[in-house]
């Protein structure tokens, strides 16, 4: 059987995407008898992709690369030895290979299963962003229903996922944002229970909003950086953990030593990448399958900004570099 050609969106070498970025056909054999092919359904554009590309990531690609780090598809072609996948079953597409392409095989020993019954455009967003929100809420201070939590970025993709499962756990959340006016009644309907300017006056609202300094968030979510995480260790309580995540900005943060002296404050870090590189298949199953609840149950829902086929990718990767946005702008096949 001939080989089938696919489009995919490609880098030759590192820089700016739009520079670097081309559409090209790649050859897409026929599945082997281990694997599976599988169609792409929806993918997303990510700041962590415009990283990879840009050569700035904590993880490269070698080049030449296919971009995009999360995204699913459907199974169109089922090699001879397989019998845990059918035509149909969806799945997600494998980050490492990239997933800005039409079409891919996989082993179908290493495929992920995706549930059906969530949206394609959902699902293709569950990996990344919820993920990091579930895994920092459960892995570096223990949480009971009450408590509060506080986080810079609130108006980002993974800011307003942390609202959402912070209220389906009961925990309640603090965001700090830049437009109060416009995100403060978005994020307050996804179960915010406060939105604050990103700005000094509000160390002291925080205290003001929780009551007895027993009360102060034990957990703060870092994306920024700068002033805003140093505003962020003033805003925890006793022992209060700030997990960064990601660095918006390049500037230089002070070092809190009156915190990490007298208030026990913890500076920790996290990136997904290396914890899904540590941890079991089952362990990611029964991860991704907290994920998915959510989104099933309606808990748990990403904002689309816009859709684009594969073809358009120029606009596409236009489209995520431009501010304002209020969601993700995703791929779909064509």
């Amino acid at each position: 059987m001939e080989n089938e050609t696919a489009r995919a969106i490609v880098y030759r070498q590192t820089g700016k995407p739009l520079d670097v970025l081309s559409i090209e056909k790649i050859s897409v054999p026929a599945p082997a008898e281990n694997e599976i092919g599988v169609e792409l359904e929806a993918a997303v554009v990510h700041p962590s992709d415009m990283g990879m590309i840009g050569g700035t990531y904590g993880r490269l690609r070698e080049l030449p690369a296919v971009g995009g780090r999360e995204g699913v598809g459907r199974v169109v072609a089922v090699g001879a030895a397989v019998k845990n996948f059918s035509l149909g079953d969806r799945v997600r597409m494998p980050e490492d290979a990239g997933v800005w392409r039409e079409k891919i095989n996989i082993r179908a020993d290493l495929a992920e299963r995706v549930p059906a019954d969530v949206p394609a455009e959902q699902a293709a967003m569950a990996f990344i962003n919820p993920m990091t929100v579930w895994r920092i809420l459960h892995d570096f201070t223990e949480l009971k229903s009450g408590d509060w939590v506080v986080q810079n970025a609130g108006s980002s993709a993974l800011g307003q996922a942390l609202v959402q499962i912070a209220h389906a756990l009961g925990l309640r959340s603090i965001s700090l944002v830049r437009n109060v006016e416009k995100w403060e009644p978005i994020l307050k309907s996804l179960g915010a229970d406060a939105v604050l300017p990103e700005e000094k006056d509000s160390i002291k609202k925080v205290a003001e909003i929780v009551g007895e300094k027993a009360n102060l968030p034990k957990l703060a979510l870092n994306s920024i950086g700068g002033e805003s995480v140093s505003r962020l260790t003033r805003m925890v309580g006793f022992a209060g953990t700030v997990v960064t995540f990601g660095g918006m900005v390049g500037d230089l943060i002070r070092f809190p030593t009156r915190d990490l002296i007298f208030n026990d404050l913890r500076l920790r870090g996290f990136w997904m990448d290396r914890w899904n590189r540590s941890a079991t298949p089952a362990q990611r199953k029964e991860l991704a399958e907290e994920i998915f609840a959510l989104m099933r149950s309606g808990q748990l829902k990403m904002a689309v900004d816009a859709v684009y086929p594969l073809s358009e990718y120029k606009a596409a990767i236009g489209r995520a570099l431009e501010g304002g946005r209020n969601g993700k702008v995703l791929f779909k096949r064509g």
